[in-house]
């Protein structure tokens, strides 16, 4: 038996990305600052979207621009920054002419200020055709690998910047707790220790080699703060959110970001206890920029800051709503759809009502950080990056995250891996859609319309027959999602006659934000009715589960043979799915949140001692508080893994010290695997009750059949420590239990 050991650092937070912005680039901005009029200084703060100069508005769908409408925008308006597309992604060489036409028209104002262009690039280059399109930060958080954020970032930021495109609105660092929430799968899940290894692995891909490198982009760490808590689960719905909480699970990703030297911050949309984020002047400037030491630009959401007079109700009038949000600290106003903000801010600047030193200061970080980016250099789409599109080692990387993000989460009698001989009958809304694979932000806003996918992109029934042979697969589906076929309970059970098993694709289809609210976690009646179908038909049935967010599958769990989960993992899923389902791959995804059982019953994995508990009666307790389907960490593989031997290097852990935690941990099956290691605690007494046990560390390992690697983890007080009632985050001395696998040791703190 071979043995290895390995050693696991925990943590990627230790270095700032960027590099300090230079003394000339500082002192050209301010200059630049003291040149301008009231007027040039609001068009540098005001973001409007693409349609107001496109040809034809909304209905645009070449990205040809309106030479008068971007003379008005740009030289009588002084605008500093467009976002989106219009109806749809365009090809990269349109982009190409898009962003030359509107840097040329920077040429005739007086100034010469560049425009910076943003994008939301959620998982890929979302609006550009033939963009590499990855797994959703939800399916990357189940690799347990943040190399795979850092390396998706990268190449996004490849494809945006061979676009002309230097600001991606990306990534999301809200925390996945509330799984109605239709932005659930671009959230990293549910532990706020996996959100902020994962989100600063991306905003490294993003930001590492120098915003003036063609291979950069400014990252915009998103929505600052609290947006996933969503009482109601809908989109921009009210948070009631203790400070406490705030500070324990919200926070901690924000502070590391911007550690990580984030270029940008995006504004939660909704409101936290009553105070629209958008005017909370203590989170965005006591806590954001004081606290947290950010130096970068706050820009607002879609429209929020009109909404906080027509929707929040909180600033009698539009002027009054300009005036709140930038005291409060925002910089620039994604508007986007009129000059409103444009006029309204001069008009409060000249009625005093926002002192000229706080606009300022926001333009001066506007400016600071287009010189960052390299745009008073060269405005243009760089020859240098259109070389870096399109590479077709970037369709290998999106194939392994996939391979990796798939999640093995039943495998009954070992029914997986199927045999390459045997006949399948593959089912379901998503056997042929390529929306369901691919999700929100997917060369359109929504992503539902198949039409946009690249021409090479291949369906799950496509993959699988591929993979076995035509001959080898039957189907009773049709194109899209919503095509009837798929729903056709008669035509299965027949179909279903002469085949060894049933491949039966379910969930959702694409959704991005609240178009994808919705009422209900269960899923649809049409598909429940198809899977008990299925099983009826006494076939062995393998559910995959194409969705962005859990969908109750509970009554019909115990009844098929496999449920592999694929999220939504991009162009390559299906290509993926098909490997693993017959063996090519050995899975090794690990579920980002728990899969839970009913709506009654959505606990988070690191729950209080409280919520274990069940009372009946007095006498009549339970501890199965926690009992979702599938629960937090949970995946299997196609060979098997053991802990041996979980040491500590010192079982009393001093102030400013580091202990080392060792596991030996063995391959004990017939396959070469990958596993994800995981290191837990739990603080047995604190002054704040402790959660049962928090994820403190994680790394995943390659182990040959047979064989053993030790890894290691390093633990500082740091790591243990918890918000306390003065909202101050402590470490206090006692004892603390240490989990990895079946393993546990005590430690001591002093």
């Amino acid at each position: 038996m071979k043995k290895l050991v390995l050693f696991f650092m925990g943590s990627l937070l230790t270095a700032t990305l960027t590099s300090a912005q230079t003394t000339a680039e500082v002192a050209a901005a301010k200059a630049l600052v003291k040149k301008m009029t009231l007027q040039e200084k609001a068009g540098q703060m005001t973001q409007i979207t693409l349609a107001l100069i496109a040809k034809g508005g909304w209905g645009n769908e070449d990205g040809a621009l309106d030479p008068a409408e971007l003379k008005k925008i740009v030289v009588d308006h002084h605008i500093g920054s467009i976002l989106n597309t219009t109806a749809h992604a365009l090809p990269v060489d349109t982009w190409t002419k898009l962003i030359t036409q509107i840097q040329d028209e920077t040429k005739n104002t007086r100034l010469k200020v560049p425009v910076v262009y943003g994008l939301d690039a959620i998982h890929g280059q979302t609006y550009t055709m033939d963009a590499t399109l990855f797994p959703h930060n939800i399916a990357i958080a189940a690799t347990r690998d943040p190399e795979y954020a850092r390396q998706a970032a990268k190449v996004t930021a490849n494809e945006l910047r061979a676009s002309g495109v230097r600001w991606n609105f990306a990534p999301v660092l809200d925390i996945g707790r509330q799984p109605l929430w239709s932005r659930f799968a671009e959230t990293y899940g549910e532990d706020v220790h996996l959100v902020t290894q994962f989100g600063v692995a991306a905003i490294k891909g993003y930001e590492e080699d120098g915003l003036k490198n063609p291979t950069a982009v400014a990252s915009c760490m998103k929505h600052y703060l609290g947006y996933a808590a969503s009482r109601t689960g809908k989109d921009r719905t009210p948070i009631y959110l203790p400070e406490i909480e705030l500070r324990e699970f919200h926070l901690p990703q924000f502070r590391a970001a911007v550690k990580a030297g984030s270029a940008s911050i995006m504004i939660n949309s909704s409101e936290i206890n009553g105070v629209p984020v958008h005017a909370d002047k203590y989170l965005l400037t006591d806590v954001l920029r004081k606290e947290l030491g950010f130096q970068g630009v706050v820009v607002t959401d879609w429209e929020d800051i009109i909404r906080l007079h027509t929707i929040h109700n909180v600033a009698p009038t539009p002027l009054d709503a300009v005036v709140m949000s930038i005291n409060a600290g925002v910089d620039m106003s994604m508007v986007p759809s009129d000059l409103s903000f444009y006029n309204l801010l001069i008009e409060a600047a000249n009625k005093k009502l926002i002192p000229i030193s706080r606009i300022d200061d926001a333009v001066l970080r506007i400016l600071l950080m287009k010189y960052k980016l390299g745009l008073f250099d060269n405005p243009y789409p760089e020859k240098e990056a259109l070389q870096n599109f399109g590479k077709a080692e970037y369709q290998t990387m999106a194939l392994e995250a996939a391979r990796d993000a798939i999640t093995l989460l039943k495998n009954d009698n070992n029914t997986l891996p199927l045999s390459k001989q045997s006949k399948v009958l593959v089912a379901g809304p998503s056997a042929q859609s390529l929306a369901a694979l691919n999700g929100a932000w997917s060369y359109t806003w929504q992503g539902t319309d198949d039409k946009w996918y690249p021409k090479d992109s291949k369906t799950i029934l496509q993959a699988i027959k591929d993979k076995i042979g035509a001959n080898n697969v039957v189907t009773t589906t049709g194109v899209g999602f919503t095509n009837p076929l798929n729903y056709d309970g008669e035509s299965l059970k027949k179909a279903a006659a002469n085949v060894d098993a049933i491949v039966l694709c379910i969930g959702e289809n694409a959704y991005a934000e609240s178009p994808g609210n919705t009422r209900d976690l269960a899923l649809p009646d049409n598909q429940k009715l198809l899977v008990q179908t299925a099983i009826l038909t006494g076939k062995p049935v393998v559910l995959v589960l194409t969705e962005g967010r859990p969908l109750f599958i509970t009554e019909f769990a115990a009844s098929v043979k496999g449920i592999v989960m694929t999220y939504w993992s991009g162009k390559k899923t299906g290509e993926a799915l098909a490997d693993i389902l017959w063996g090519d791959h050995n899975p090794s995804g690990k579920l980002p949140f728990s899969y839970s059982k009913s709506m009654g019953e959505i606990v988070m994995y690191d729950r209080k001692g409280t919520e274990e508990k069940r009372e009946i009666l007095n006498e009549n307790v339970t501890w199965d508080g926690y009992d979702p389907l599938f629960a937090f960490g949970h995946g299997l593989s196609y060979t098997t893994f053991s802990y041996k031997n979980l040491k500590v290097s010192n079982a009393v852990l001093q102030s400013g010290q580091t202990i080392t935690v060792s596991v030996d941990v063995t391959n004990t099956g017939k396959r070469d695997g990958k596993h994800a290691v995981e290191l837990y605690s739990r603080d047995l007494y604190a002054s704040i009750t402790p959660s049962v046990r928090r994820l403190r560390g994680f790394t995943k390992i390659s182990l040959k059949a047979g064989e053993t690697k030790t890894v290691n983890f390093q633990v500082t007080p740091a790591d243990l420590a918890f918000v306390n009632v003065a909202l101050k985050t402590v470490t206090e001395p006692g004892d603390f239990e240490l989990f990895i696998g079946d393993q546990k040791t005590t430690i001591a703190y002093k």
